[in-house]
Formats: structure tokens, sequence, C-alpha cells
């Protein structure tokens, strides 16, 4: 294969109709993502805090190992990685379960929608058809010959 035949080949390839609906898709799905982040962190998470105590979550960690530069305790889970100590930063965790549970949640309430409007759409759309008695295609409520195999229809 030519290298002009190659990117022709690509070109169709990357301005189907689905590529594109891809490409928007993955930017909005990021731009959600941060989004819901956002949410979490700067929303859901201040209130709960406060509720039990002002915790900051996304400065909750358990300390591996101290650092051989400076010891514990650190102010906070930057100041501890900035030392080099080694952590298990829970808090960040729960901010991304958090996060991944609103966003699961949302997708499914989208998809839920798109499917109860796909759905009441099929019920329109088999309501103003009929199926052919003699060829099984389906067609138009109305119709009183048949567009697939010419048969005539009673009305």
């Amino acid at each position: 294969m030519s290298m002009k035949d190659f990117v022709k080949e690509f070109q169709k390839f990357a301005l189907k109709g689905n590529m594109i609906d891809l490409a928007v898709g993955v930017v909005i799905g990021a731009a959600f993502g941060k989004m819901i982040d956002s949410f979490v962190k700067d929303i859901i998470m201040p209130p709960v805090g406060a509720l039990l105590g002002n915790t900051d979550f996304s400065n909750l960690y358990i300390l591996l190992k101290d650092s051989a530069v400076h010891g514990a305790p650190y102010a906070s889970l930057a100041a501890a990685q900035a030392a080099g100590a080694i952590t298990i930063n829970i808090g960040l965790f729960i901010n991304t379960v958090i996060s991944f549970i609103i966003i699961a949640l949302s997708i499914f309430v989208v998809i839920s929608m798109l499917n109860k409007l796909q759905r009441s759409a099929q019920k329109a759309q088999d309501a103003a058809t009929k199926q052919c008695p003699y060829c099984m295609s389906t067609i138009d409520i109305k119709a009183v010959k048949c567009p697939f195999c010419t048969a005539d229809l009673k009305k």
C-alpha cells in the first residue's frame, strides 16, 4: 500500500460519523469528569468533613515510612510527599470513589432517559406502521399497496 493510499484510507476512517461522535464524546466525558471531581472536592466533601469534625479528606493519609530528611508529623499530605515520606492516600481515594459513584449514577440516569425516549419513539413508529402480510416488510399504515412486493393490501 502506497503512502497516498494509506492517507486516503485514513481520511475515510477519520471522517466517518462514528469517529467524530466518539471524539466529541471523549472530550465531553473528560470535561464532565473534571466537573464531577470539582463537585466532590469543593461542594460535597467540605460539609462532610465539617460534620466529621473539620476533617479535610484530601489530607487523610496513613504514613508507611517516614522521610529520611524530615521526620513526622507533617502538616498535610502535600508536606509529607514533598518530604519524601511514603503514604497511603485514603482521603484522595475516598474522593475518587465518591466521584466514580456520582459519574456512574449520572450516566445511569442519562442512559435511562435515552432508553425511555427511544421506547416512546419506537411506539410512535410502530403506531404509524404495519406489516405487509405477504413479504413481512414494515410499511406505512395508510399504504394500500406494498412498496416492496407490490401486493395489494386490504384497507
